[in-house]
């Protein structure tokens, strides 16, 4: 596994984060995951009061925030300026924001640089949006999840809930589902780097796939491409 990349791209709520930690614990690799790095920028805009509508703005002080970014898969890290927001970025209104910081072209080439940085010589499962198309064109695996509107809802729903919510109420899921569209149409119309398959990338659909499915079959194609 010496200097293997694998780059994981999708949409949210196709199993990405899971399915990636799975294949860096099972491979002994790193682990980054680029959505975090996004969603800690636009916790830091907000926090500056930076008008997320004009993208100058945005693009005016996407160098100050200073980013931590631990890779280990079984405990990854995001901290702005020593400030730990593992938590506060998965909050609904940075939720709400991302795509507007993330679309950014001087928010896009920051990040970017930095990935590719953090990626180095490798060993690692990158997950994110563009990574097999931008980041890390080259990486000799990669995989694009996919899973149906409806599945991707619930998951992300119960995944915002808590295990111990039980069951997501059906108005909950249609919330969910329409807010997920939303940033779908975004992400994949923004002129920087679109949520994008890479034209070598295998696609695999979640939808009736358990976790350990998914990662097994991730698996079985690294053994196959490398």
């Amino acid at each position: 596994m010496a200097g293997l990349v694998v780059a994981m791209d999708g949409p949210s709520g196709s199993g990405k984060s899971s399915a990636s930690r799975g294949v860096a614990r099972a491979l002994g690799l790193r682990y980054l995951d680029t959505g975090a790095m996004y969603r800690a920028i636009t916790w830091w805009m907000l926090q500056q009061g930076v008008d997320l509508a004009d993208p100058d703005a945005i693009a005016a002080r996407a160098g100050e925030p200073e980013l931590e970014i631990g890779t280990d898969p079984a405990a990854p890290t995001v901290a702005v300026g020593g400030v730990d927001v593992a938590g506060p970025i998965r909050s609904q209104e940075v939720t709400a924001a991302v795509s507007a910081v993330s679309a950014v072209p001087a928010v896009r080439e920051r990040l970017v640089a930095l990935q590719r940085e953090l990626i180095g010589s490798g060993d690692i499962v990158v997950e994110g949006r563009d990574i097999g198309t931008v980041v890390a064109p080259g990486a000799p695996v990669k995989v694009y999840l996919t899973a149906s509107a409806e599945a991707r809802a619930h998951r992300r729903t119960a995944e915002l809930a808590g295990a111990a919510a039980g069951a997501p109420a059906a108005a909950e899921v249609e919330a969910q589902q329409a807010a997920m569209a939303r940033r779908d149409t975004l992400d994949s119309t923004r002129k920087a780097a679109p949520l994008a398959m890479a034209a070598d990338a295998v696609e695999l659909d979640t939808t009736a796939l358990t976790l350990d499915e998914v990662i097994a079959e991730i698996l079985r194609l690294i053994k196959e491409r490398t």
